[in-house]
């Protein structure tokens, strides 16, 4: 068949094998879950007041501003991840390459002379000829018809799985901000507990030194004075437990910040300090363009769904034109008095390959379906976590109410008891009493603040930080 044929029915078949390819993609699954039509949980209003891009600030803290810059710059997980987004981006270009011709440009010069002998056949020189010069020059296209679709899902494979390495890095960033918060509201409190304990310490000694003056005078008896002793030893045994875990807490922070402890500095600010925002939790439908886990596992079951095609059209016969200009000469100077060109086309269909294709398209479908179990995983394990995260902040506030007057009305019980013992008139029993109930619900007081912070910040995180998809 004479080239003119070969390119007419070419031109024929392009508009039906165009066909067959688009029939054949198939469509990427979708999830099937239904969105409820609202939270469980009834800690924030439903639309207003959605986290902004930098929901830190509304912790109204400059130090914890701060220290979430430092951790965006200078996190080694983070840096990671963005370096994961540059490789996908040259594989998505590597993939993108076949779509267009490939050219290329060879310029080759050789000098061939014989040392002693008659030479050979494979030789371009003899005795009589013994030197031999020639200069070639080529340019080469090659281009595979895409027939069925195999190129562009191969690119499509890559563009979707680089939408997965930017919403991957997205869920770094997420993750680290939340972490930095939640260790350095963590360090807070357990500040915050380190103050209560040296407080009750004090008043534990405090409360010592009354027993041994009532001790010394005879209205005190040996018991009451070791009951008080041992009192304050449990008081002075507690602070290096929280002085240990403010310490770790403070290790974690700076791993986190990608530096070592030593340059951490202190904390210029109290917890009490901080506020807590009201968080709107939207609808559960928005979720799905919220968070960026969530969208990096649908993009890479969009990816799956492309490799399926890749694998189909492995099976299919594959087309390629190509096409060389060139010219060749003895001497440089007449390198292109004699040009020629070069058409060729070729046709590679598998025939026999022991069910090789077969199982690599089997494969690329059971990746597929893999992905689609955790594409509805993601999705049902963010519903779980903005729901955690608003019973927790409902069930914090109501825990809250009641603490506080229970810090109040401790504290007044062991001012009185305090007061009555010095005057005679109650037992040291009632003061030691009085004073671990106080210091219990001051402590739990302080547990209860860390957790209602750390609840915000779960329930930022729950609801993807205020990062949307871009369309």
């Amino acid at each position: 068949m004479t080239l003119p044929s070969r390119i007419s029915l070419l031109t024929l078949c392009l508009p039906l094998c165009a066909t067959i390819a688009a029939c054949s993609t198939p469509p990427t699954p979708t999830s099937g879950i239904v969105a409820p039509p609202a939270w469980q949980g009834d800690a924030a209003a439903p639309s207003a007041h959605l986290p902004a891009a930098q929901w830190w600030h509304s912790f109204a803290s400059r130090e914890l501003d701060r220290l979430v810059q430092h951790a965006l710059v200078n996190a080694h997980d983070l840096a990671a991840a963005t370096a994961r987004v540059r490789q996908a981006q040259a594989r998505a270009l590597i993939a993108g390459a076949p779509l267009l011709p490939e050219l290329q440009l060879d310029l080759n010069g050789s000098r061939q002379r014989l040392l002693h002998g008659e030479g050979n056949d494979q030789l371009d020189v003899s005795r009589n000829a013994p030197t031999s010069t020639s200069f070639d020059a080529q340019l080469s296209a090659r281009y595979e018809i895409d027939f069925w679709g195999g190129l562009r899902a191969t690119r499509d494979n890559a563009l979707r799985s680089l939408d997965a390495s930017r919403f991957d890095r997205q869920t770094v960033e997420l993750t680290l901000v939340s972490a930095v918060a939640d260790s350095y509201l963590q360090g807070l409190a357990l500040e915050e507990q380190l103050r209560i304990a040296r407080l009750n310490l004090r008043n534990a000694q405090d409360v010592l030194g009354l027993v041994e003056t009532r001790q010394r005078s005879g209205s005190a008896t040996r018991l009451e004075l070791a009951q008080q002793r041992s009192l304050v030893a449990t008081q002075q045994r507690q602070l290096p437990l929280l002085e240990q875990k403010w310490q770790d807490s403070r290790v974690t922070l700076a791993t986190l910040l990608g530096d070592p402890v030593q340059s951490l500095p202190a904390s210029p600010e109290a917890i009490d300090a901080l506020q807590w925002p009201t968080i709107g939790s939207g609808l559960p439908s928005e979720l799905l363009t919220r968070r960026p886990d969530i969208a990096a596992a649908e993009a890479r079951l969009a990816a799956a769904s492309a490799n399926v095609q890749v694998a189909r059209a492995a099976m299919l016969p594959k087309l390629t034109l190509g096409a060389n200009l060139g010219a060749g000469a003895n001497t440089f100077a007449h390198l292109f008095d004699s040009s020629y060109y070069t058409l060729t086309s070729g046709l590679v269909a598998p025939i026999f390959n022991n069910g090789r294709l077969r199982a690599a398209r089997e494969l690329a479908e059971a990746e597929q379906e893999e992905l689609l179990e955790a594409y509805r995983s993601s999705i049902l394990a963010g519903f779980a976590d903005v729901e955690k995260a608003l019973n927790a902040i409902h069930g914090v506030d109501q825990q809250r109410q009641w603490q506080d007057e229970e810090v109040q009305q401790a504290r007044l019980a062991f001012d009185l008891a305090q007061q009555r013992y010095g005057a005679g008139a109650e037992t040291l029993l009632s003061v030691l009493e009085t004073q671990r109930t106080l210091y219990v619900a001051q402590d739990q007081q302080a547990q209860l603040r860390l957790a209602r912070l750390q609840a915000s910040v779960a329930l930022y995180k729950a609801l993807g930080g205020g990062w949307q998809v871009e369309r």
